[in-house]
């Protein structure tokens, strides 16, 4: 069942992918798999193991989004609205949304027992979230499902917290949406510019 995609392929791979239909080529139970395997194993500072995750698929990934197309529909003016909802509507046709959290206590316990790095420790937290992000999207990517990620915390914090019984002491950080792609990624490759590795990187001491 697992992918068998070399692993710097599938970081190559990786890209965004807004076009996403509500196919999905893999069971709900390798999605799991995948999400599980990231918490397990992906590293934190101080093996804190701050970061959470909530899987919605099928009816509660698009509960989600009208979730939060209501929130933004009462703050936004109409026809700022308009246009946002076409986002939200977009992303309800995919297969599901993994949103992703930082457990507050956890980072506050872990800033109590190490003062000398207590100012260190949010950050770090803010790291390893991106690394689940990370390690997630490109084994979706891997596994054949496009994947883009999205930011619309903090509005709908309370709302989500509320409708999928995620405690207050979670602090969102991302909202992952996947499917199966309907069109190419968002910049295609040929249109994908990189900047001068030998600007970016620096070695000394190889041999």
């Amino acid at each position: 069942m697992a992918s068998t995609k070399p692993f710097f392929t599938a970081v190559k791979d990786r890209r965004t992918y807004y076009g996403l239909s509500a196919e999905c080529p893999i069971p709900d139970a390798r999605i799991r798999e995948i999400v599980e395997y990231a918490i397990l194993h992906v590293p934190s500072a101080f093996n804190s193991q701050t970061t959470r995750a909530v899987v919605l698929l099928g009816d509660e990934h698009r509960k989600m989004w009208d979730v939060t197309a209501e929130v933004y529909q009462q703050q936004l003016p109409a026809h700022k609205f308009e246009s946002a909802n076409k986002r939200f509507q977009g992303f309800r046709k995919g297969y599901g949304t993994i949103l992703f959290y930082e457990d507050t206590d956890v980072v506050r316990e872990f800033q109590a027992k190490f003062k000398t790095y207590e100012d260190k420790f949010p950050n770090w937290s803010d790291q390893t979230n991106g690394m689940h992000q990370y390690t997630i999207w490109t084994a979706l990517e891997a596994e054949g499902l496009g994947v883009n990620l999205q930011h619309y915390n903090p509005l709908i914090d309370v709302r989500l917290e509320t409708e999928f019984n995620v405690p207050p002491t979670w602090s969102m950080k991302a909202q992952m949406v996947f499917g199966t792609p309907t069109e190419g990624p968002a910049v295609p490759d040929d249109k994908k510019e990189f900047k001068p590795v030998e600007d970016r990187m620096k070695v000394y001491g190889a041999k």
